[in-house]
């Protein structure tokens, strides 16, 4: 029980908090929800919320509920391991400033108030001052909670919006349409009415019309249950257009089914014509369509076998003359190059041997890209069916409610200089008016910066949201980020047919432009505030000194902190601007803060349009989603191992508020475009076989990419044509964003099913069953994870003990996080339906019912969980959670799950599912290739090496993992091969000794049938070729700038330990009217990068130059050197002509000083060759043929 001491509004009061141990393991204070079982007290031994007892848990067999001598205390981690003696009660103060933004809810209280009274109204008020309280604590700091804002009082709140009884001292949940005069009755207070009250309305004083509604009701649901007798059909008038026709069939049928009778529409000969089915199985005189009483016949047996996806694999037209093309360029690749190796140049062996190799090496890492291309699959769902298995009322879940799993939505941000904070709240807006179950679904938000910009920018976005969302759901706006809808150029009145749009859009733009407003002036506002703040604390210090030193003037000036000041009043837990100790980017407390309180099981709709409320939302669902902000705390001496170790927080945190079983990841500039997007995802997790799926992959769209899409920002190669031919195989690789997951996955554990690839190219198949292995038969990767009640004999028992002793050293010691792991294993399992009455299914409407409320204590379970020093001596970022060790943390994950055995789904929507932002400048483009460069080194630097992969992993799965390690490496032969040509011109010389017939003919060959695979490609994939030359171009402007400065500071990092850091890439803003869209594009910011594309580009022009120079006034020219020298270098220019043209900046702003010196430098170099090396006798040069 938890008592709240009176805070008065006037002055700074403090609150008494007294908590008195539990009187069972049954008790518990609602508030917030949660799906997991949780006691009053937190098991954690090092959370602040624990008893300092000892105790004893298991989880074989169940989650037991601790027992009743805990105790709800603050400490540190120092006390830990202090015995002390305290009594049953324990009291401590936090001090809540009240300011004229902030004043609290907790009205002063009557000193004779007893506890049960007490204890009423804490419940009403649970939820207000848990989604306005902010939790801080962390590693040597108290955990405590500061009530920043509680202006709700929701037992008022919901009498106004009606959802609970209005009879004075009952809080039950009313029951609609039982009096015409609207008033809002339970239906226990109803019962009492009808029997006791003379069956008269408390609020009209009329007699109910209906008092039998309940014994109607439950008969009418008794009849739908009960089969009904097909009625004659010959005796009921069908419409004409109709015919019903006895079926061939029924003559040879036997059994109990009459196929005669019972006639439906199917792809079957069960006769001609349409069939039809009575309207609630009675066909005569029962109303209906048209009054004929029919409708559309029921699908027996089918709506349960029904999937919700299609694999469609690519035309055979298509397919079989590409893997042909594959397998003749292999053996043109083969002819070529042995007759490379066996007809040197013997007048340039040198220019021969180094030509030879770099062709052998591009051979290779050409193979190793086309391989995996060689099975592309397409997919396709039925969001139908998923409504209708997960959505549609039934025996188990008559009311209907969703019984879809959970989906919990990280968001994760760095920066707010770098990642504008109007950019992160779009993203949460089009998180939170998302098309999926309101009570299913929370958001959190990593600020990994701990700014206090964010913070407020957040509290803002969710005061927002309440305008926003109910917009979106009642006229199904599309895309549902603000932005990027009212930024359409599209007509926007298209298919919106409600009167009352127009004006509420008008209304809902007008309050998008001040919200915009009030987070732009955010950063202005926190200095002022901070400003004023800190000169306060320097006159009371000073004033302070002066009163010690007896009014004598102090030698010293007073030092006071510059500390960053919330609007409270209070000093902000996370980063200060100033950066202070215990208050910098590294150096700051774990902060958690419930923006939005987790919803209600039942729709709670809203009022008319007045002053208050922009648009009319009687109709309309007003719930709103649990946003939660997160900051984990940092200190120094810790690795906090970058966005991964901010990942993995996150799911510690999620794991014990919400515990959604499955986990969709985004970054902060990537927003839902398409609201269904959730449902299609689960489409695949939920069906037959999805059990053995470890996460959905989205392709990564964007906006703001200039429409000639100079660097290949759209990347639609890889997108489309890679991870679509993954799919075929394994599955596809986890590129950082946009990614569903399975939570239990993402615990390392191994699949329900696997298959093991043994013989020549894995093509023998063995498959295992993973579920209860044995510790003595289990791989040092392994980890099955124990079922409650599933162990049939003591054996298993004793086996499932040893996993669960092992579980608190694999994931830490938070009993309340490892309860909740076989809690999300479960919800996230498939239908009985699909899988079959056993172990791995759930029954239908499992999931349907309320979650179980969240406590204070919870919530201080979850800070622990974030401190900085809760993964020592655990194995996250080993085999739990995000893998660290890598700069590209997502290709590692994705590689370890598909290591274990798991499969991964590439899911292309119809409408893209997310959109985001890509770096247009050539720069930041360059420094954001160089970092997925350097990781990929790592990679196979590592033993994430696909060399070392599992018999688990498919033969081309591994060669796909192999090459993202091996690409970078490609870079050093093919800056060798960009200066071949030059080295050609200046020497003389060419890499064969003479352009014959053979040399040509293989080399029309390579490039022909390299030209149609790119054709066969554009047509399977739907990329355009404008695509694939970008990417052409682009492979040589990054495998001649980022890759070898990759390989450089991988071997660094692996030779000499030295360590890699890598700029966070910078998120444009939406540009301001007038603004240029695309002036990013034009800005020319220096870089080491630039320089060795930059040189080949010089090199290979002079080279040109001087071979020209030289054939013209040679005696005896060599034309068939120059023009196999002229060729190759034009190649390499061609495809260096984006760099060249972002270093040349806007178009039409070239310099005119930039043609004259690259005019005189040419003729200078040419005139210099003539005079080193002048021609000798008289030629008349205007005159020439080839040789």
């Amino acid at each position: 029980m938890v008592k709240s001491a009176a805070c008065s509004s006037t002055s700074p009061s403090p609150v008494t908090i007294t908590v008195t141990p539990c009187k069972g393991s049954g008790d518990r204070s609602l508030g917030l929800t949660s799906p997991i079982p949780r006691a009053s007290v937190s098991n954690n031994l090092n959370s602040p919320l624990s008893s300092r007892g000892p105790r004893r848990s298991s989880l074989s067999g169940g989650i037991r509920r601790s027992s009743g001598e805990g105790r709800y205390c603050s400490m540190s981690v120092e006390d830990l391991t202090a015995d002390t003696n305290s009594e049953c009660a324990l009291n401590y103060t936090v001090h809540i400033p009240p300011t004229p933004d902030h004043q609290t809810v907790f009205a002063s209280h009557e000193s004779s108030m007893g506890e049960e009274d007490e204890l009423l109204k804490g419940n009403l008020q649970n939820r207000s001052f848990l989604s306005g309280t902010i939790f801080t604590g962390g590693f040597k700091s108290v955990t405590r909670e500061h009530v920043i804002d509680c202006t709700m009082d929701r037992a008022e709140s919901e009498k106004k919006s009606g959802q609970i009884c209005w009879l004075e001292g009952c809080d039950e949940k009313v029951v609609h349409g039982r009096c015409e005069c609207g008033f809002r009755i339970c239906r226990d207070c109803y019962f009492d009415c009808t029997t006791s009250g003379g069956g008269k309305c408390p609020g009209c004083k009329e007699p109910y019309k209906d008092i039998n509604d309940d014994d109607q009701d439950t008969e009418e649901e008794d009849e739908e249950d009960e089969a009904k007798p097909l009625p004659q059909m010959a005796d009921s008038k069908l419409d004409k257009r109709l015919s019903v026709v006895k079926s061939f069939k029924a003559q040879n049928q036997t059994g109990d089914f009459d196929h005669s009778r019972w006639l439906f529409e199917t792809k079957g000969t069960y006769g001609y014509g349409n069939a039809v089915w009575p309207k609630d199985g009675y066909g005569i005189g029962s109303g209906g369509n048209n009054g004929n009483g029919y409708e559309q016949p029921p699908e027996f047996g089918v709506k349960s076998k029904r999937p919700l996806t299609r694999k469609v694999s690519v035309s055979a037209a298509i397919i079989s003359p590409y893997r042909l093309l594959i397998a003749l360029r292999l053996v043109a690749l083969g002819l070529f190059l042995t007759w490379r190796i066996r007809h040197p140049n013997r007048d340039a062996m040198w220019l021969w041997g180094m030509s030879t190799v770099c062709e052998l090496w591009f051979a290779l890492s050409w193979l190793l890209d086309q391989l995996p291309k060689l099975c592309p699959v397409n997919r396709l769902t039925d969001l139908n069916v998923l409504k209708e298995r997960f959505e549609s009322p039934n025996l188990r879940n008559p009311k209907g409610r969703s019984d879809l799993p959970g989906i919990d939505v990280f968001v994760s941000t760095a920066d707010p200089e770098k990642e504008p904070p109007l950019v992160t709240a779009n993203t949460i807006l089009s998180i939170l008016a998302v098309d999926y179950p309101v009570e299913k679904l929370a958001c959190y938000l990593s600020d990994d910066g701990g700014a206090l910009l964010t913070f407020e920018a957040l509290a803002e976005t969710a005061s927002f949201a309440s305008t926003w969302v109910p917009f979106c759901r009642k006229h199904n706006i599309e895309p549902r980020n603000p932005e990027a809808y009212f930024g359409q150029k599209r007509n926007f009145l298209k298919n919106k047919v409600r009167l009352d749009f127009v004006r509420e859009r008008r209304r809902v733009k007008r309050e998008y432009d001040e919200f915009k407003v009030r987070v732009n002036s955010l950063p202005e506002a926190i200095r002022r505030r901070s400003d004023a703040y800190n000169v306060h604390e320097e006159l009371r210090a000073k004033k302070k000194q002066m009163d010690m030193m007896m009014g004598s003037n102090p030698e010293e000036t007073v030092q006071v902190a510059k500390a960053t000041w919330m609007s409270d009043g209070s000093h902000w837990p996370g980063t200060w601007y100033s950066g202070e100790t215990d208050n910098s980017r590294g150096d700051h407390a774990g902060i958690i803060q419930a923006m939005l309180a987790p919803p209600n099981a039942e729709p709670v709709y809203g009022s008319q349009a007045d002053s208050e409320n922009l648009i009319d939302t009687t109709e309309v669902d007003i719930r709103l989603p649990m946003l939660v902000y997160v900051s984990r705390e940092k200190r120094p001496g810790y690795d906090h191992n970058k966005k991964a170790g901010a990942m993995n927080a996150l799911v510690r945190t999620s794991a014990i508020m919400s515990n959604g079983p499955f986990i969709l990841n985004l970054d902060c500039d990537h927003y839902i475009y398409n609201s269904m997007a959730l449902r299609e995802g689960m489409c695949f997790m939920l069906d037959r076989g999805g059990d053995r799926i470890c996460y959905v992959q989205f392709p990564q769209r964007f906006e703001g990419i200039d429409p000639n899409d100079r660097y290949a920002n759209h990347n639609t190669v890889f997108f489309d044509v890679s991870m679509r031919a993954l799919d075929g195989l394994q599955g596809p690789m986890y590129v950082g964003t946009g990614c569903i997951f399975r939570r239990t996955a993402l615990y390392g554990f191994s699949p329900p099913r696997a298959t093991e690839h043994h013989g020549w190219l894995g093509r023998r198949k063995v498959k295992l069953s993973l579920r209860n292995l044995k510790p003595t038969k289990k791989k040092d990767d392994e980890i099955s994870l124990p079922m409650n009640g599933e162990y049939n004999n003591e054996e298993e028992n004793d086996d499932g003990d040893i996993e669960s002793l092992l579980l608190p050293k694999r994931f830490g010691n938070s009993n309340i996080f490892v309860a909740s792991i076989p809690v999300a294993e479960y919800q996230g399992r498939l239908l009985q339906d699909l899988q079959g009455k056993g172990k791995n299914s759930r029954p239908a409407g499992s999931l349907a019912v309320p979650r179980e409320p969240l406590d204070a204590a919870t919530v201080a379970e979850a800070i622990s969980v974030i401190s900085c020093y809760y993964e020592d001596k655990t194995e996250w970022g080993k085999r739990v959670g995000w893998i660290y060790g890598s700069v590209t943390e997502d290709v590692v994950t994705g590689y370890r799950m598909h290591n274990r055995g798991w499969r991964s789904i590439y899911c292309v929507t119809k409408r893209d599912a997310f959109r985001g932002t890509a770096p247009i400048n050539l720069t930041d483009r360059l420094h954001q290739v160089l970092r997925w460069a350097t990781g990929s080194v790592e990679i196979f630097f590592s033993r994430n090496n696909a060399v070392f992969a599992t018999r688990r992993m498919k033969f081309l799965q591994r060669v796909a993992y192999f090459n993202v390690g091996m690409y970078p490496f490609t870079s050093l032969f093919l800056i060798v091969y960009c200066i071949l040509p030059a080295v050609s011109l200046f020497s003389g010389q060419f890499i064969v000794q003479s352009l014959d017939i053979t040399f040509l003919i293989f080399l029309l060959s390579i490039t022909l049938t390299l030209c149609m695979l790119s054709l066969l490609e554009v047509k399977w994939s739907g990329i355009t070729l404008h695509d694939w030359w970008r990417n052409e171009q682009f492979w040589v402007i990054g495998g001649t700038s980022a890759h070898p400065a990759a390989v450089l500071q991988g071997l660094l990092k692996v030779i000499a330990g030295v360590d890699i850091s890598f700029t966070l890439t910078s998120k444009s803003a939406t540009p301001e009217d007038g603004d240029d869209e695309f002036a990013d594009l034009y800005v020319v910011k220096w870089s080491f990068l630039m320089v060795p594309p930059l040189t080949i580009m010089m090199v290979n022009m002079i080279a040109i130059a001087v071979g020209v120079a030289r054939t013209l006034y040679s005696p005896f020219p060599q034309w068939s050197k120059l023009v196999g020298g002229v060729f190759f270098s034009f190649w390499v220019l061609c495809h260096l002509y984006p760099f060249a043209k972002g270093l040349m900046g806007r178009r039409g702003k070239v310099p005119t000083i930039v043609f004259v010196w690259s005019g005189l430098l040419s003729i200078i170099v040419s005139l210099l060759w003539v005079y080193i090396n002048p021609p000798s006798g008289k030629q008349d040069f205007m005159q020439f043929q080839f040789p």
